[in-house]
């Protein structure tokens, strides 16, 4: 690339939806979307995306444009004495650079009208979640990507969309292989993938092939151990697939998370739901137990369960009783998570090892008055919201004003009602 004429480069697309160890890993398309998307509880892609194969040239093409725009920022002063928050605020110069030069403002237009397009019908919770789905990124987009993966060391590589295990191994050690020649300082590949293709259409070969070609980590959303829980939340999986799929994966040297969705049983199926997914942890043995409690999102199919009044939402404490049950009988050695920002309870250790600690603190919400389990919540869900998005925006804000002493939230005089509904709603625009 000629860095006085830089009107050549372009973004390239990004990973939207990501495990959140990924979150400051640089990532890449390999597919489009999710193929199954049938998961009631899901709102991804649920807005006429597609799913479709990325081709060989059209991946190639995207790592040729993040090396290029990596490029172009350490010529642009970014990184040369190391990288900072302060660089953000060069972006839109350089985007701007690259615009002028190439007279790109027609692509960047088409860009930006293509990622506003919101149905007016859609719940504004909902237009929320969307918003944040960047199907088409802009230059700024690109560099800020490429920006906070130098920051968090440039060391990680997300391969997505939702279950790179359909590739085929030789696909992916080409795919793999392209990258790590353009980005030499990338240490750990990670894919999604669905327990049912490791199980039964990846065989133990394929997956050592992927292993060998530089693939380290498998992200599986197992979300329940109770078959009755994953045919009426049409995963498209039972639990003998969790098991095995995970068995495989392991076998095969890959190292192999889990998420599971407290909560995802409702009332009547809670107990079930915590005891079997304890099960099948115990069986399939993953190197990590990540936790992602239900959201109950829009014009999804499970909202409408919820309507028709065949699934019940679990209060807060009976969540909180569902993870006292679970982790009271994981017995396999795993380390436990609560790296999702719908979590209540911060839940972070090794298991069996740490179970007294863990214990320890669900208990102590437990014990609390019902008041303050309440005020609890609002606190805990508008610490994760502040630490995802940075600030509040104008409507909460107002929200919460009236509550606000010296600096300080003081909801011990707000109605129950009231604070129940600022929780929801705050909780309603985390990103899981």
């Amino acid at each position: 690339m000629n860095e006085k004429n830089p009107g050549g480069l372009e973004p390239f697309e990004i990973c939207s939806i990501r495990p959140p160890t990924e979150n400051s890993s640089l990532t890449f398309r390999l597919t489009r979307n999710c193929y199954w998307n049938k998961c009631a509880f899901c709102p991804v892609y649920k807005m006429g995306a597609r799913f479709s194969r990325r081709s060989l040239d059209e991946i190639r093409r995207d790592i040729d444009r993040a090396r290029q725009l990596d490029d172009w920022m350490l010529a642009g002063g970014i990184g040369m004495n190391g990288y900072t928050r302060a660089d953000y605020g060069k972006l839109p110069g350089l985007a701007e650079e690259i615009r002028r030069t190439g007279r790109k403002a027609h692509h960047e237009a088409r860009t930006q009208k293509a990622a506003a397009e919101i149905p007016e019908d859609v719940d504004p919770r909902l237009a929320w979640f969307i918003s944040w789905f960047n199907d088409q990124p802009s230059l700024e987009d690109s560099l800020a990507h490429l920006l906070s993966w130098r920051m968090a060391g440039g060391e990680t590589c997300f391969l997505g969309d939702a279950d790179g295990l359909i590739l085929k191994p030789e696909f992916l050690a080409t795919v793999l292989g392209e990258i790590k020649s353009r980005f030499p300082s990338l240490q750990r590949f990670t894919v999604y993938g669905r327990t049912r293709t490791a199980a039964r259409q990846r065989s133990l070969a394929d997956l050592r092939s992927m292993a060998a070609a530089g693939l380290n980590r498998v992200h599986f959303g197992i979300e329940s151990g109770s078959d009755q829980v994953l045919a009426f939340v049409n995963k498209g999986e039972c639990s003998a697939d969790h098991i095995e799929g995970c068995l495989k994966t392991k076998e095969a040297g890959l190292s192999c998370s889990v998420y599971i969705m407290p909560g995802l049983g409702g009332t009547a199926r809670s107990e079930e739901h915590a005891l079997e997914t304890a099960r099948v942890i115990n069986a399939a043995a993953p190197d990590f137990v990540r936790l992602r409690t239900l959201e109950i999102f829009p014009q999804t199919p499970l909202e409408q369960a919820v309507k028709e009044g065949s699934f019940t939402e679990c209060p807060e404490e009976q969540v909180v009783r569902e993870l006292r049950i679970l982790i009271s009988r994981i017995d396999a050695e795993t380390e436990l998570l609560s790296d999702s920002a719908s979590n209540l309870l911060d839940l972070y250790g090794k298991l069996p090892h740490d179970r007294s600690r863990l214990l320890k603190i669900i208990d102590g919400y437990l014990d609390l008055p019902e008041q303050s389990k309440r005020i609890f919540s609002l606190h805990a869900r508008l610490r994760s919201f502040l630490g995802q998005y940075g600030g509040l925006p104008e409507d909460l804000y107002e929200i919460l004003s009236p509550y606000a002493r010296d600096g300080e939230l003081d909801m011990s005089r707000c109605p129950n009602d009231t604070l129940e509904g600022i929780t929801r709603t705050i909780r309603s625009r985390l990103m899981p």
